[in-house]
């Protein structure tokens, strides 16, 4: 039998566990009721040597690694004798200086796979898989002018285009595609070009 000190101690404790276990509930049947993204997928093929060259970002999710770009965001691609592609990366810090990162991509799987892996670390550190990361091509024009890219997880996504200004049209077309592959815009950032 408990006494008038313990009982309510007790009851405190029994409140607080069924508030939790309460909200556990409710946290899960939020989480069933939120219908998860489809498995992302990138494009069938990708033709290689068509993507090689410049491109300019119109728009990405903010990351950590480009945190000190405040403008003119492109990347270069060019293609290596041994089938690997060197990757160049440059923006414009917000005191105007232009910086650069110079990388290294290949592809997995066929030679039209539209999977690859990027590095920015050393050569030497190659062998490590950490230091790869995924770039998949989710969505490019027929044409190859305008091109979404992400990865399986959809934590990052950039839109590439080969001029600093896409045709308005393409553009707002890939977006509602881009959702529909339940990626979330509200965290799209515009990207500044100069010209």
């Amino acid at each position: 039998m408990l006494n008038h000190v313990q009982a309510p101690k007790i009851m405190k404790y029994t409140l607080a566990a069924t508030a939790l276990a309460l909200s556990a509930n409710f946290s899960h049947a939020a989480d069933v009721a939120t219908p998860s993204p489809p498995v992302l997928t990138p494009i069938a093929s990708l033709d290689v040597a068509r993507y090689m060259g410049d491109w300019y970002e119109l728009a990405k999710f903010p990351n950590r690694f480009q945190k000190q770009c405040a403008s003119d965001t492109r990347a270069q691609y060019n293609a290596q004798p041994d089938g690997t592609v060197q990757v160049i990366n440059r923006c414009r810090q917000a005191n105007g200086k232009m910086t650069q990162a110079v990388g290294a991509a290949r592809q997995i799987g066929e030679k039209n796979s539209p999977k690859l892996q990027v590095r920015f670390a050393p050569a030497w550190l190659s062998f490590i898989p950490a230091v790869w990361g995924d770039y998949w091509v989710i969505d490019i024009d027929p044409a190859y002018q305008l091109v979404a890219v992400s990865e399986p997880k959809r934590e990052y996504l950039w839109i590439l285009s080969r001029v600093s200004k896409a045709d308005p049209a393409a553009y707002e077309a890939l977006l509602g595609r881009l959702t529909r592959m339940g990626f979330d815009l509200n965290r799209l950032e515009v990207s500044k070009q100069g010209d």
